[in-house]
Order: structure tokens, then sequence, then C-alpha cells
């Protein structure tokens, strides 16, 4: 968008304000606005006007008991306050994204506007990708802006339908889009020698795409999480009642003889914190980790793990982190996820490029104080995942076609 002029333009920005609420609707973790707002900043000083679109939850699938739109609870009204705070001028809230008061508010913007759209999601034909909504969506605005990395996975309305509606000359990537894009494109085709992947989460089914691609890519992949348990017991150990997929166990194996083949280096917990049941006041242990006792449930990695793992990342030079190394949202069992975290952190005061993405490693890093002690933080969780398996996004396709 750097090449875009904004003066006197109406500007249509799809960010990404699908923010955790408290159930008093209070935000609760504010990065993903905080992280759109030099992008609107940008186009508010160059004398243009904003409108802002966004989705919040999934109201199509969570509706009342009477099966209408939970309206109170995924309005964007909630997040009016917080932005006029964050922008420093008015904000004046739609109660819908298209029809008659739309177009209204939209037609006469001075420089300096901003607007907030209702949520996207409270139309169907959002995510059905319907052309009749995205082609009125894109009548109240002269310049499309995509600034929304979070939905860039999504063939969705506002995130791809809206943008063949504006010229090639009319529509661009907003900073925070370029920067997550340009990110990630770094671990892919540009990375630095030797690159470490660290990978968790509940299963190995949710990461299969990504563990295929990053034996192409990484010297040292790091396993952790529940995930972790099918390698594990691949390899004979004894897990107990820790999670475990019995139908990717013969997948796992294979993923590390070919590890071995290629020459990636594999490691998994040595010992685990294992608990009597799953809750934060269990009773707990640590135990190796292929020997932990009947019944007993594996829910983070052990001290001797996050040295092995700490150890590890000494002495590389690029590092990707996706995914907890355990139940990371029971107090009990996030020592070993802030252990890493810090770990990364260590390295990137190093020299090497630390990228984290996914819901609880970057919780993770915030918690620990950490998010400016790391080379770049994402603020997309199936996207980044999506593009790090190689997988075209369909946001950003819809800008560079």
């Amino acid at each position: 968008m750097k090449g875009l002029s904004f003066a006197g333009k109406r500007v249509l920005v799809r960010v990404d304000f699908n923010v955790p609420l408290s159930t008093t609707n209070e935000i609760t973790d504010d990065n993903r606005i905080k992280a759109s707002l030099p992008t609107l900043r940008h186009i508010l000083a160059e004398g243009g006007s904003l409108i802002l679109c966004s989705h919040l939850g999934r109201p199509q699938q969570e509706k009342t008991p009477q099966g209408e739109l939970d309206i109170a609870r995924f309005t964007l009204r909630h997040i009016q306050g917080y932005l006029e705070n964050a922008l420093g001028r008015k904000v004046r809230f739609v109660n819908d994204c298209i029809g008659k008061e739309a177009q209204s508010c939209c037609r006469n913007l001075a420089p300096g506007d901003v607007i907030l759209l209702e949520n996207t999601r409270f139309h169907k034909g959002e995510e059905k990708g319907d052309d009749s909504m995205a082609r009125e969506l894109a009548s109240l605005a002269d310049i499309y802006i995509n600034d929304a990395f979070g939905s860039a996975h999504r063939a969705h309305v506002s995130t791809t339908g809206v943008a063949h509606y504006f010229s090639p000359e009319s529509r661009g990537f907003g900073f925070l889009m370029d920067a997550e894009v340009a990110n990630a494109n770094r671990l892919l085709s540009n990375t630095e020698k030797p690159f470490a992947a660290i990978i968790g989460g509940a299963k190995v089914s949710d990461k299969l795409l990504l563990l295929d691609r990053m034996l192409e890519l990484v010297d040292m992949l790091l396993i952790g999480g529940g995930m972790a348990f099918t390698f594990i017991r691949a390899r004979g150990g004894h897990i107990g009642g820790s999670l475990v997929e019995p139908e990717r166990l013969e997948l796992a194996a294979a993923l590390l003889d070919r590890a071995a083949r290629k020459g990636v280096m594999v490691l998994l917990p040595v010992d685990v914190l294992a608990a009597d049941r799953f809750a934060n006041d269990a009773i707990t242990r640590t135990v190796p980790a292929h020997e932990i006792p009947d019944s007993w449930l594996g829910l983070d990695i052990g001290p001797q793990s996050a040295k092995l793992f700490r150890e590890a990342l000494g002495s590389v030079r690029t590092i990707l982190w996706n995914g907890p190394m355990g139940v990371f949202e029971m107090p009990a069992f996030a020592t070993g996820t802030l252990a890493v975290a810090q770990a990364v952190a260590d390295a990137t005061r190093k020299g090497a490029f630390s990228l984290v993405g996914g819901g609880d490693s970057v919780a993770a890093v915030t918690q620990a104080g950490l998010v400016d002690a790391v080379s770049y933080v994402s603020t997309g969780g199936g996207a980044l995942l999506e593009m790090l398996e190689g997988k075209v996004l369909p946001g950003v396709k819809a800008i560079l076609d």
C-alpha cells in the first residue's frame, strides 16, 4: 500500500478484530488490534477516511438457544471504545456491513473520518463468498486494503471476494499483512542455517502437513505437547493414559525414519510432568517420557527436556515455534512452555531469527514478557500454518492477481 495515494479517498480496510472477550465483553488480548494501528494511522495521516470491516467469532455456528444470531455477544460494537482511544478520534459504528445504513454513512466521508462496520459474519454470504455481498461491500469505498493476515486463509467476501472489485492500482496489503508474509517467506526461502522448528500442540493430525514440510527445510525438529506421545509410543515407549492417536502411530514412525534418512535431528521429550488426572490441582510427578505409569497423563515436558531443548536451540540461526509444550492453559503445566519461550528469546539475543506463531506460543511469550525479545510474533494462527505448509492463501492471492 506504500505506493497508493489515500488523500480524499474512502478506504475499506479488512482488519482482524477477532479478539478474545471476557464474560463482560472486555478485550482480554488486544495484540491483533494494536498490530493494525500503524496501517490505520498511516491512511489517516495521508488524508484518507477509514471504513473498517472484520469478523468476530463464529456467530453462524454459535447461535442463541432460539436459533438466532447472538448479536449481543458477537457485535463489533465491543471494539468501538477501545478503537476510539487507540486512534484518538471518534469512531462511528454502523449496525451492518452492507445495506442502506452502510451506504449512507460511507457516502460522504471527510478526511480523517472513521467508520466501524458490524460483524461481516452476521451475513451467511460472508463465509460462502457471495458475489453480490462482495460487490455491495466494495461499493462503499475507493480503495481496498487487506491487513487481516489471521483471516487470509479464508476465501470469504471481506478477505477475498471484495478485492476483485478494485483494480490492482486501488488495492493492496496493509503494513501488518506485508510483515507477516515477508517474515513467513524468510523462513521458507531465505533461511540461515542451522534451522530449528519447535512444534507442539495436541495432535499429530493437526500438524501433519507442517511436519511434512519442515522435514524438507529444517536441520532440527523439536516436538512437544500432546502430539509428542504419539511419536514416543511409535518408538515403543509406555505413555500411560497420555493423549495418543493410535491411527497415526505408523505415520509417526515413518516421519521419524524419514527424518533420520534426511539427517534431520528429532528431539522428543526425555521426561514429562505427569499427573494423576487432567486438572490444575492434580497430583504430579516427573517421570521418564517413555515410562509413564498406567492411568497417569503426561501434561508438560519435564526439566531435563526443557534443558535439552534449550541447549539445542543455543546453536541455531533460525527458529520457528508453533504450539505449546504442554497443557499451557493450566498454570501447573505451563512451566515447560515458558522455559521454551525463554530459550527462544535467549537464542534470538545471540543472533538467531525467531518467528513465533500459534495462539499458545504467542500467549507464552506474552505472559513471559518476551514479545520484544523474539524477532517476530505472528498474529495468524491457521493462516501462518497454511502458508508454512506451502499453501497459497486466498487473501494474499486476491491482492496479487
